[in-house]
């Protein structure tokens, strides 16, 4: 323990040597609206008069913080209860009266959301809390096996107050990936400069093409407050701070600045030591992912501005007749009558109920309509839920109600309800899903279930939910002045003691962004109201409201359909996967935006939500031919696959062009003969935790060059994915781990080794993207279709990418498939669902070729297609087919096999060759080789055997709390 704390002394001593702080570690003094340097000499805080705007240039001096009042030098901040006294020489807080003591065991305001954060299993790689005392306390959190210090408070900066914590820390290295909903100019932090990210839930279309403003991220549609690090030797990390207040985190130098408004700093740290293992870590905190049914994975389509159901039949009928595969229409407020939850227009969309029908019997597909939480407060469903003992949003105090409006309603004139306006004609009444009793939510499922016997939808697209509403402002009293319309405006208190929530002292860049007009209540409710039965603030908890509606809505399509089912949600928060998938929001049809999806779609697999995806195309402003086109190339490889756009622009489904019908039925081809694979992705995500959309940096740690990537992706550890995300190209620079052997599984050069390294790839238009497999890898796949119900009937088949071992002769490949209904509703325990798993695996030598697929589980009642095609790549020997057995019985592959010897590519084909239905548990498929071909050695490295990791978790936390007097 000694040995482990004289490093943190000697760096104590190094920063706060003098009055002045090295930039790398200062940290912000002035982080509001307030940048006048005559006020920061005032706050005690140091000004540096140089003109370099990517630094504080008023910081903290380092001395600012606690000392421990109980602690000698060589405690660890688990021994016992550390009680925190405020520095009585510390700057003060600029924001707000620091508490005068702090302990480490007591809590504030907790986000009510289920975690499992009393789970603790031993793990080869542990951490320790280290604390010690120079001035003022700090402490380290340290990697037992290393020494490494993944976190280092010992630059000062703790701040407590009742509306503004601070906390910072030295990082190890500038490897940072994570923190949103934001738009990141790239997937690693950048840490040249010092940036500041805002994290609380609000109705904001991303922005790519101008992402920073003054070196500040806007806060989007959700909260992640999750970040993935690496130290020197390679080795992963997680931190999760537990806090659902508006909050914000500046990035730059060394260190990580974290600040929130309320609550609690609860932080959680994962030891991994791999980025996979950090996030299935993580994921045993907040619960594993969502598994999505299997038509789900198909490529689905809408548009706000359908104007009835004969356009939508049209648009269904021309991508059958193009041959794109389909399996999702949605539609989206259109359908509704004057946007009220639970109807449709008995005039436009009078036939929406006998096209969810046909959508089913005729086509094998299926409709998702849009579901906003908002609920217009002078109908039937209204009066259902007051009839429910249904809660809503409410004030938390009968003389803040306006009630002017609120008689205009007789349901809930004599009610607190906060009253709201979107898009209905007249106010909105936002559910109270937090609701402490289960009245709300079953409510919820009610209309559901209601709604769902007029129309048989399949899927919920829940949006609007951070939650979203229009035209709020302040007000002076509680006497309205609005004027008399439809839906009066929402105004929040903005004087006396009710203001503290809507107008605290610090409004983090979630308001500032804005400039001085902007508010938390921005653009959504006050934030002095409350919910959870009149038991939680907004001003706590309103990031929270997607996810709590996401919880909701999860059990009510499953309730209403009697199968999986699946929500899309727009606002989320960590644990939002286990519910909903997530698409990024309402982007613009920009190059920037096409950039800016790809990295999303892999920061959302670390945040624990795979089912992901973008806007295909772009929503606002109208696409082009070539941008359409290479969105539908790129976004057939992201689990939510749906394009979709505004209602003022040009329609942009894959007919529009000929060109895009070609190309989107080429790439939805591909994706849907290797939905198996990505199938059992999510499958194994569910299971265990874990990605399906992989960064390079999450297989190939190691390799320095792939930290600086962002526009590549993996699908697993086999699929590596190369999009073209610029105008005017018809080829793509792209890098290829040289640790691993890659295999083209696209039109140039199918099959054949490709060089490791920098390369550039042909891409034409009327070509697939480059994807490559990686060479030791067995992926199952399957005969596609026009929609996935048609295309599970089809025989399965296996691409195998060789990894060819030159020492022992042996070229082996490992795999594994996951399989189901794809539709019917698993039980809480995964693993005690009704499906197969296999296990795949082949070892060719000179001599002969074995594959042998494993069964690991049995369902019943489930039918299997029969395996019919083996695909083989890197293959060096002449086989002989005439040897073929099964089980060591003979059987027939003369009439369709191939094999090229300048290729290397063995292809097995045979009616009925494996059926997966019969025998088992095990079955065998030897084939002998005549004579080897003399090739050249490859010795590039080679991918190896998938390796399965045993899940070892082991995570602190660390909260700070007020100690009551």
């Amino acid at each position: 323990m000694v040995f482990l704390l004289l490093p943190l002394i000697l760096l104590v001593s190094t920063i706060i040597c003098d009055n002045s702080v090295d930039e790398k570690y200062r940290i912000n003094c002035q982080p509001g609206r307030d940048k006048d340097p005559n006020n920061c000499t005032k706050l005690g805080c140091i000004l540096d008069t140089s003109n370099n705007t990517n630094i504080p240039l008023c910081y903290f001096p380092a001395e600012t913080g606690y000392i421990a009042s109980n602690l000698s030098n060589n405690n660890s901040a688990t021994d016992k209860q550390i009680i925190l006294q405020k520095d009585s020489n510390s700057v003060k807080n600029p924001f707000g009266t620091d508490f005068s003591q702090l302990n480490f065991t007591c809590r504030r305001y907790r986000p009510p959301i289920s975690i499992a954060d009393s789970t603790t299993i031993n793990s080869s790689e542990k951490l320790t809390i280290v604390s010690t005392q120079n001035k003022i306390w700090s402490f380290s959190v340290i990697r037992n096996s290393t020494g490494a210090k993944i976190w280092d408070t010992s630059l000062g900066g703790l701040l407590f107050a009742d509306q503004y914590i601070q906390i910072s820390t030295i990082v190890p290295t500038d490897r940072i990936y994570g923190f949103g909903e934001n738009i990141h100019p790239s997937l690693k932090h950048d840490f040249s400069q010092f940036r500041t990210y805002a994290m609380f839930a609000r109705d904001e279309a991303p922005d790519s093409k101008n992402p920073l403003v003054n070196n500040v991220g806007k806060n989007l549609y959700g909260v992640h407050n999750f970040y993935i690090g690496f130290e020197g030797d390679g080795k992963a990390h997680g931190v999760f701070f537990f806090n659902s207040n508006a909050q914000e985190v500046t990035i730059g130098g060394n260190a990580i600045t974290y600040r929130t408004i309320g609550g609690q700093i609860e932080v959680f740290f994962f030891p991994g030591p791999t980025p996979e293992e950090v996030v299935k870590q993580y994921q045993q905190l907040i619960g594993t992912p969502i598994l999505p049914p299997y038509w789900a994975l198909g490529f689905q389509l809408c548009r706000y501005g359908y104007q009835n159901v004969s356009e939508i039949r049209d648009v269904v009928e021309r991508m059958k007749a193009a041959g794109i595969p389909q399996d999702v229409q949605f539609s989206d407020i259109d359908y509704l009558n004057q946007y009220e939850d639970f109807s449709y227009n008995n005039d436009s969309f009078a036939d929406l109920p006998q096209f969810a029908k046909d959508l089913h019997n005729n086509y094998s597909m299926h409709l998702t309509l849009i579901f906003d939480p908002a609920i217009e407060v002078d109908y039937a469903p209204m009066n259902r839920a007051i009839n429910a003992d249904a809660k809503f949003i409410q004030w938390p105090r009968a003389d803040l109600v306006p009630t002017d409006t609120q008689n205009r309603y007789p349901l809930i004139k004599n009610t607190s309800i906060m009253l709201g306006k979107v898009w209905p004609v007249r106010n909105v009444a936002f559910p109270d899903f937090l609701d402490t009793e289960p009245k709300t939510n079953n409510w919820w499922i009610n209309e559901f279930m209601l709604f769902h016997n007029q129309v048989e939808f399949d899927g919920a697209w829940i949006d609007m939910n951070e939650p979203s509403n229009f035209g709020t402002k302040f007000r002076n009293s509680t006497t309205s002045t609005e004027k008399d319309d439809n839906a009066p405006d929402l105004e929040c208190p903005k004087v006396g003691n009710d203001s503290k929530w809507d107008l605290p002292p610090y409004e983090t860049q979630a308001s500032f962004f804005y400039g001085n007009d902007g508010h938390l209540e921005g653009k959504t409710l006050c934030m002095i109201g409350k919910w959870g039965r009149n038991k939680y603030y907004l001003y706590d908890s309103k990031s929270l409201y997607g996810w709590a509606e996401s919880f909701a809505t999860h059990k009510a399509i499953r309730n209403a359909t009697g199968k999986r089912g699946i929500s899309i949600s727009r606002s989320t928060f960590p644990s939002s996967g286990k519910y909903a998938g997530h698409w990024l929001g309402d982007n613009t049809a920009r190059w920037e935006d096409l950039r800016s999806s790809v990295i999303g779609a892999q920061e959302f697999n670390i945040f624990g939500i795979p089912y992901v995806g973008s806007d295909i195309c772009g929503f606002g402003q109208n696409t082009t031919e070539e941008l359409c086109l290479r969105w539908q190339q790129m976004g057939a490889f992201h689990s939510f696959s749906r394009n979709h756009n505004d209602k003022n622009m040009a329609p942009q489904d894959p007919t529009r062009w000929t060109t895009v019908a070609a190309a989107a039925k080429k790439a939805n081809l591909f994706r849907y003969r290797h939905l198996p694979y990505l199938y059992s992705l999510h499958f194994k995500a569910s299971l265990f935790g874990g990605t399906v959309v992989r960064p390079l940096f999450f297989e190939f740690p190691a390799d320095d060059f792939v930290h600086q990537i962002s526009y590549q992706f993996l699908w697993g550890s086999s699929m590596l994915i190369i999009p073209v995300l610029e105008s005017n190209k018809t080829t793509v620079d792209g890098y290829l781990p040289s640790t691993a052997t890659w295999y083209s599984l696209y039109d140039d050069g199918y099959g054949q080794k490709v060089p490791n390294g920098n390369s550039t790839f042909t891409a034409p238009w009327d070509s697939l993207i480059p994807v490559f497999l990686r060479a030791g890898s067995i992926l199952p796949r399957q005969t596609p279709a026009q929609t996935t119900v048609l295309a599970r009937k089809n025989r399965f088949e296996v691409v195998i990418g060789l990894n060819n071992d030159a020492v022992n002769g042996h070229s082996i490949a490992n795999g594994e498939l996951y399989w189901d209904d794809g539709d019917s509703i698993p039980p809480a325990d995964l693993s005690m669902h009704n499906f197969y798993s296999f296990i795949f695996s082949f070892d060719a030598t000179s001599q002969n070729a074995t594959f042998i697929i494993t069964k690991t589980k049995t369902a019943t009642n489930l039918s299997l297609p029969a395996v019919e095609n083996i695909e083989i790549f890197g293959y060096q020997w002449t086989p002989d087919f005439s040897t073929a057995t099964l089980n060591g019985n003979s059987t027939d592959i003369t009439t369709l096999s191939t094999y090229n010897s300048t290729s290397q590519i063995l292809n097995i084909t045979a009616s009925g060759l494996i059926n997966l239905n019969n025998g088992g548990p095990t079955w065998t498929f030897v084939l002998a080789n005549n004579q080897p071909i003399q090739t050249t050695t490859h010795t590039n490295g080679g991918g190896g055997a998938e390796k399965t990791f045993t899940i070892l978790l082991g995570f602190f936390i660390l909260f700070f709390v007020i100690v009551l007097n």
